[in-house]
């Protein structure tokens, strides 16, 4: 089993957003669904992997983190969330 950052794929009511994607993060983005389809047993969307590769991202981005810890204390707590 390889070590993929990216683990199980939840079914979240989703938001429809397009974007364009640049031809080889298209490739690899398709090539990263495929291993983790087989990893998983199952064929995996190479869509339905932005979003929780996004959401990883954000998540271990320390700068965001803390400028949106920042962000959130200087917010009245009614605007918090």
């Amino acid at each position: 089993m390889s070590k993929l950052k990216l683990g199980d794929i939840r079914d979240d009511k989703p938001i429809k957003l397009s974007v364009e994607l640049p031809a080889q993060v298209h490739r690899d983005l398709v090539a990263y669904a495929d291993i983790l389809g087989a990893e998983k047993g199952q064929t995996l969307q190479p869509a339905k992997l932005i979003a929780p590769m996004l959401e990883r991202f954000m998540k271990t981005d320390r700068g965001f983190a803390k400028l949106r810890k920042e962000r959130r204390s200087a917010l009245p707590q009614s605007e918090q969330d």
